[in-house]
């Protein structure tokens, strides 16, 4: 009995880990995706405000990719090279790509931007094809 109810135990938790086929995009629905994170503290500036942040938006993010971006308050950790670690409120921004041939180099521009305005060593770019619905 014990047994049986191993197995039956074992087949539900295995059958809980399938993976749901997914649905095919739709035509001209598969798109390049970014997500950058933008953390909000560093070990050598003071920290960016949300004001501070949004003017940022405004200035470089938003004439660089008009078409629209996704806000979203995150918590970064991370360990610097040779410093304690760091702690404390990121900015992820996620922008739908247009397909052009600059927008790496728009990206790019982007976080050299936040790096030297507020003193920052890194900030994470995600890059996907996703299936969007615009």
């Amino acid at each position: 009995m014990r047994a049986f109810l191993a197995s039956a135990l074992l087949s539900l938790t295995l059958g809980a880990c399938a993976v749901l086929p997914q649905k095919p995009c739709a035509a001209g629905g598969q798109r390049q995706t970014a997500e950058i994170v933008f953390a909000r503290v560093s070990p050598d500036a003071p920290g960016v405000s949300e004001a501070d942040f949004a003017r940022f938006l405004d200035e470089e993010v938003r004439p660089r990719f008009p078409d629209g971006l996704t806000i979203v308050d995150a918590q970064g950790r991370w360990t610097p090279p040779a410093q304690s670690k760091i702690r404390g409120p990121s900015k992820l921004v996620m922008v739908v790509l247009r397909g052009r041939s600059d927008d790496r180099e728009r990206l790019d521009a982007v976080r050299a931007a936040y790096k030297r305005r507020y003193a920052q060593e890194a900030e994470l770019v995600d890059n996907r094809s996703t299936c969007v619905s615009l």
